[in-house]
């Protein structure tokens, strides 16, 4: 065996190793005995960042993932081509962890590659699997460089921040013309890697025209240990709408704090907010989280197939967050397109990905529909945290409860 195959051999066993033990050490999933086994496999890369600032995400996006394996393994595997031999890989939370992960998955010989998170990571990552052919679905990542420069291997399931700072800001703009426009002025706290910063400056440009001053934006990086000079702040700046966009420990954090200090705007308002749509946040933290509005990714909670999910992940004692689904979904797509492709050859799953019409997913959206790697079917939704759960109020056709803006006194 040369030196070569000895060291993917090695990673392949850490690897399916790491796969069983973050299911088994969570309680989430009893792994069938095909994702333990050294036999050959439809080989499938799966990229999360494991460990750094990100890996609570990442550990959530892993065992989306993880499930969907399990069930398409049970169900006999990928028509004609068999059952998926993951391949796992820890991004690090940093761009060049990532891209570290793509080479190696690479030289493994894998069909696919599905993850990364975030959209630093997302961007290293693709480009890396470009030179290669090989096909890589975007489980979150949404800074619209990631589909913008004509990379053909590339395919983002989910909204980009472009239409979610739209639909945002659209939202945010009915729910206070139905108020009587109570909120005028905005303060924005934002992390500072290329998702915050690139949605700091959408919203930016978009807010003014819709008739919101803007205050003041304050970047922050991740992590953040401490937020009580960020709420002095908007406690001297008293804004109506404070607009956070960041990661889930940074966004706990900012929320916990403003409770702490009683700095109550008439509304919290996210944009992606790492926390303001996680069970997990609620539980742990249910008065910081009361009232709470996100535009964020949300499963729809009117499909019959998302929420027989949501119970098998909660009875295992897991939260059923954003980054699990859309693992789980971009994983279903990639299963999907496999099946049109009848193969594993790169060219033609790029192919078959690229003329998917993808529709046994639990998102609510409309039908699959990649233009230049980009489901034009894919949109955000607003929730609401209310009577201790997170509800969906916007848009009407997924709505299951009505908003409650402004916050009451």
């Amino acid at each position: 065996m040369s030196e070569q195959n000895n060291r993917v051999s090695r990673r392949r066993f850490v690897a399916t190793t790491a796969f069983g033990a973050v299911a088994a050490a969570s309680g989430t999933l009893a792994m069938p005995r095909v994702l333990r086994a050294q036999g050959a496999g439809l080989k499938i890369g799966l990229l999360h960042p494991m460990t750094g600032a990100l890996s609570y995400s990442g550990q959530q996006g892993r065992l989306g993932a993880a499930m969907a394996v399990e069930e398409i393994n049970a169900a006999g595997g990928i028509k004609g081509l068999g059952k998926i031999d993951p391949v796992l890989g820890d991004a690090l939370s940093t761009p060049e962890g990532g891209l570290a992960e793509v080479e190696k998955m690479n030289a493994a010989g894998v069909a696919c590659i599905v993850g990364g998170y975030s959209s630093s990571i997302c961007l290293a990552a693709t480009q890396a699997a470009s030179r290669y052919d090989l096909p890589y679905v975007v489980d979150v990542g949404v800074a619209d460089s990631i589909v913008t420069r004509g990379l053909k291997n590339t395919f983002r399931f989910g909204p980009g921040f472009g239409v979610i700072a739209k639909t945002a800001i659209d939202n945010l703009t009915v729910l206070n013309d139905a108020a009587g426009k109570p909120a005028k002025t905005v303060l924005i706290v934002h992390e500072d890697s290329l998702f915050g910063s690139g949605l700091a400056k959408l919203l930016n440009a978009q807010l003014p025209p819709k008739g919101f001053e803007i205050l003041e934006t304050i970047s922050h990086p991740t992590p953040t240990r401490d937020f009580n000079n960020v709420v002095l702040k908007i406690k001297a700046q008293n804004p109506d709408l404070v607009v956070p966009a960041s990661y889930y420990n940074e966004y706990v954090l900012l929320a916990r704090t403003m409770m702490e200090q009683h700095v109550r705007p008439k509304a919290i308002y996210s944009v992606l907010g790492g926390a303001a749509s996680s069970y997990k946040f609620l539980k742990e933290f249910p008065d910081a989280a009361k009232y709470l509005m996100d535009c964020n990714h949300w499963f729809n909670p009117k499909s019959a197939k998302a929420l027989e999910l949501k119970k098998k992940i909660e009875d295992k004692g897991q939260f059923f967050t954003y980054e699990l689904y859309m693992n789980y979904t971009a994983v279903g797509l990639v299963a999907d397109a496999l099946e049109h492709a009848a193969s594993a050859d790169r060219a033609k799953l790029n192919a078959a990905l690229e003329s998917s019409t993808f529709a046994g997913h639990i998102m609510p959206y409309g039908p699959t529909k990649f233009v230049n790697g980009q489901n034009q079917g894919a949109a955000p939704v607003n929730t609401e945290v209310l009577d201790n759960d997170i509800k969906v109020i916007l848009p009407t056709e997924f709505a299951n409860a009505k908003p409650v803006f402004p916050m009451p006194a």
